[in-house]
């Protein structure tokens, strides 16, 4: 974990440097390639020693499985054997090594690196192969139209900005920063028509990192101080599951859960600032020509922890990953598209069986919000009064709902999750059963927006005050429906 600090810390000057020194005004894209994949290959090699070469040889194979095999079923088999070569290195990490350890490994960025081996593959196969019109927006804004080549493959793979903590990124996103055209885009209005073009082409990110360097150590002080003192593990302690009452274990619950949140703040919040700092991550200006460098953000903090139901928190935590399940998994899925996207998740985040347990209850858990949702919610949104106590309410029980579904994740091992689940009586999955079996559960389409905005009425006004526009920009964009916000922000770089 030491390793993993200072690598990061190291990556945050290297990336200074190599946006001051290296910047594409002045370098070859050639060079920068060649620069940023030999100094991510250099902080794999110091913090992971030679179980580092994993990352070259997933890479490679992938490489030279989509050149022989030809853009007509190289996604399939580029996903089959990036997702099973990671597989084999978390079994053999885990069972033979060193089971329930929480320190970095070298899977950690194996699923990164996994991550970007099958979207490209995806994005290649939808850009070479598939008929345009057969495409939906989002594919269509993505597709790749020729072959990278291996420099430029093994540099979006292994570039020191992301080779240790991400986040993913789209491979046309990464090669427009290297050859410097990230910062040509055109701010369009709401209906399409252009509206002023900058021609600033170097906005500044320093204000941008300082302020995720503060929320970095704002995080790293929280879990060093409070999360120690509230273990997950103190759920199924005896003694506490004898003596407290069901509030104090609610309330605990909660509160612990939140407590260990913050380590993912930390390390996901670095990482968007060494990328930012090395002149990654711009997104575009907004009407008055402010900057804004969210583009490859993992996580939005505010509306995770006022989160009122399942899916605005899923929305807003890991935003990538679910990114890169929406493109390779839901959009693609010919039946029960939710089902597939939980199950690949837990198969990509690894082999302990916490984490299947954690994935297949957020099945049952976002089935039985969205049925609420499209049953109940439109009662309550009338009056203003009304709505804020709906808002309170489904706050508190997304809360718990959100805890009680992870702690299988935290635990790790099915003995420990079955003694909290049991000691709970399995009362919500009993309860998301029957919310199933009582309330229709309405088709809705991929992709649709209809409930993306859902927020508390309290938070209405600190969201706004992050709102670019009435456009495709909201802060608040589901995961699972991020067309309109690809295509603008493409616009100007399909050519």
């Amino acid at each position: 974990q030491v390793n993993f600090v200072v690598c990061q810390l190291f990556a945050l000057l290297a990336a200074i440097w190599f946006r001051t020194y290296l910047h594409s005004s002045k370098t070859s894209p050639f060079i920068r390639h060649v620069v940023a994949t030999l100094l991510g290959l250099y902080l794999a090699l110091f913090c992971f020693g030679w179980y580092a070469l994993h990352f070259v040889i997933q890479s490679g194979i992938s490489y030279y499985i989509m050149i022989i095999i030809g853009v007509e079923n190289m996604h399939k088999y580029c996903f089959v054997f990036a997702l099973g070569y990671l597989t084999v290195c978390q079994i053999t990490r885990v069972y033979i090594f060193d089971y329930g350890q929480y320190s970095a490994d070298f899977s950690g960025p194996m699923m990164i690196i996994t991550q970007k081996i099958t979207s490209l593959a995806f994005e290649i196969h939808d850009g070479m192969f598939r008929k345009n019109e057969d495409l939906t927006p989002s594919q269509r804004c993505l597709a790749v139209r020729r072959m990278p080549s291996l420099l430029e493959y093994l540099s979006y793979n292994c570039n020191f900005m992301g080779i240790l903590a991400g986040p993913l990124c789209s491979y046309k996103d990464y090669i427009t920063f290297i050859e410097g055209r990230s910062y040509q885009l055109q701010q369009s209005e709401a209906n399409g028509k252009e509206d002023t073009k900058y021609e600033r082409t170097d906005p500044s990110p320093n204000i941008a990192v300082a302020q995720k360097l503060l929320i970095c150590g704002l995080s790293l002080l929280f879990h060093m101080s409070i999360t120690k003192t509230l273990p997950v593990e103190y759920n199924i302690d005896e003694n506490f599951r004898a003596t407290a009452s069901w509030p104090v274990r609610l309330f605990y619950l909660y509160v612990s859960l939140m407590a260990a949140r913050p380590k993912y703040y930390f390390a996901w919040t670095l990482a968007d600032a060494i990328n930012n700092a090395a002149g990654f991550g711009f997104r575009g200006y907004d009407k008055n020509g402010v900057t804004h460098w969210d583009l490859i953000s993992n996580l939005r903090i505010q509306q995770i922890e006022f989160s009122t139901n399942f899916k605005m928190f899923l929305d807003n935590w890991n935003i990538q990953t679910a990114l890169w399940l929406k493109r390779v998994c839901y959009e693609r899925a010919t039946f029960s598209p939710t089902i597939q996207t939980f199950i690949l998740s837990a198969i990509w985040h690894g082999v302990y069986p916490g984490y299947y347990l954690t994935f297949l209850t957020g099945v049952l858990m976002t089935l039985a919000a969205r049925a609420i949702r499209n049953n109940i919610r439109h009662y309550f949104v009338e009056s203003p009064a009304v709505k804020l106590c709906y808002d309170i309410i489904t706050w508190m029980a997304t809360q718990v709902a959100i805890s009680y579904t992870v702690v299988p994740f935290v635990l790790l091992s099915v003995k420990p999750s079955f003694t909290f689940y049991s000691s709970c009586y399995f009362c919500l999955h009993i309860a998301s059963i029957l919310v199933l079996l009582v309330f229709p559960l309405k088709r809705t389409q991929k992709g649709s927006k209809k409930h993306e905005s859902i927020q508390p009425v309290w938070s209405k006004k600190l969201e706004e005050e992050n709102l670019l526009q009435k456009n495709s920009y909201s802060t608040t964009n589901n995961s699972f429906s991020q067309k309109e916000e690809i295509t603008s922000r493409y616009q100007a770089l399909k050519q």
